[in-house]
């Protein structure tokens, strides 16, 4: 095994690096179809390198490397999804109207940007999609019921719920995000 500090073993990490890193970085973006998500992947799987110097004796680099990139991405997703899951899974157990009764003393102040936020983002859709939004879940009426009023069919109703409830959860989830952090 190479001493952490020397010259020699920075030569030798500066090669393997040169040659491999825009090929894990280019086989990253590949696996998350994002540029900067694989630039992040290719720098962790580097510095872990960094801590083996043993595998660079061994000839493994290159197996070893895309081994990593495909396990370390696997990985990622997976967390992703699980996050996506919590937050989903949390926006339902903590209706937007509820959030004021947690104890933080700002959540006052994320209740009302939300609502604003909310707000804005209705006065943004077209016409149609927000009376039905608007419709079904201020006015609480069934989607037959908004259906029979506006002289739509119950699916056109449907998907006009749809897509505002999806465009509003990942304006909601970047600001959450946002609030958070």
């Amino acid at each position: 095994m190479h001493p952490v500090n020397t010259e020699s073993y920075r030569r030798e990490f500066e090669e393997i690096f040169i040659q491999y890193f825009p090929k894990v970085r280019t086989f990253a973006a590949i696996l998350l179809k994002s540029e900067q998500e694989a630039e992040d992947v290719a720098q962790d799987i580097f510095v872990k390198l960094w801590e083996q110097p043993d595998l660079w004796e061994r000839n493994l680099v290159r197996n070893y490397l895309y081994t990593m990139v495909k396990n370390h991405v696997f990985n990622r997703i997976k967390r992703k999804n699980i996050e996506t899951e919590y937050i989903n899974s949390q926006m339902n157990v903590y209706p937007l109207e509820e959030i004021a009764e947690f104890k933080d003393p700002l959540n006052e102040i994320y209740l009302e940007e939300l609502q604003l936020l909310l707000k804005l983002s209705l006065e943004q859709l077209p016409d149609k999609r927000r009376q039905v939004f608007e419709m079904s879940r201020f006015g609480h009426l069934s989607n037959h019921e908004i259906a029979e009023r506006m002289n739509l069919s119950v699916r056109t109703v449907e998907q006009h719920i749809y897509l505002v409830l999806k465009d509003l959860k990942k304006l909601f989830l970047i600001a959450i995000f946002l609030i958070k952090f």
